[in-house]
């Protein structure tokens, strides 16, 4: 079987601030997009959960994922093994301890390797990625009757605001 192809991005307007992130996953001529966005977030938060979201979207397990990021807080984070050295100390002083909590469960039952690729730099997938995430936080600013709390804005007694949440699957996770 060939590997999982999985593209993130995640964007902020504002720090916190109103956020979103984008997904694609491809494996052979199947391909699904994902984006949502909160209205009260951060960039790293965007980031890592946008690769939660599109490892929790691969429903068989022990998968062979290639993760694609622009994000040195996520890549280097897994591939230098910080996030190893975090969960002994339990997070102890750490940001996003919940989304860290999350991504560890999800990765563990997967072979997942990342991949670093710069931002902003023209590769296909990272630029549609970017555009789901920058319109996903858009929705989320310019909808705010679509409540759904953000654990992390709840935790910090801010109201964030889920924006619908827009996906095509093309058969990817059956």
């Amino acid at each position: 079987m060939e590997p999982i192809l999985l593209y993130t991005d995640g964007a902020s307007k504002g720090n916190p601030g109103p956020g979103g992130f984008g997904v694609i996953l491809r494996c052979g001529i199947h391909y699904k997009e994902i984006s949502e966005g909160f209205a009260v977030t951060t960039n790293n938060r965007m980031e890592l959960l946008a690769v939660i979201t599109g490892l929790e979207a691969v429903k068989r397990t022990n998968a062979e994922i290639e993760v694609y990021s622009d994000s040195r807080y996520v890549v280097d984070a897994v591939s230098k093994g910080w996030v190893f050295a975090w969960e002994k100390k339990g997070f102890e002083k750490k940001a996003n301890p919940d989304l860290w909590k999350r991504f560890l469960a999800v990765y563990r039952r997967h072979r997942v390797t990342f991949h670093w690729v710069k931002g902003h730099a023209g590769h296909p997938e990272n630029v549609r990625c970017d555009e789901l995430a920058v319109e996903a936080a858009g929705r989320a600013m310019g909808n705010p009757l679509q409540a759904k709390k953000d654990r992390w804005a709840e935790d910090n007694g801010n109201l964030g605001i889920f924006a619908e949440r827009n996906s095509v699957n093309d058969g990817i996770d059956k």
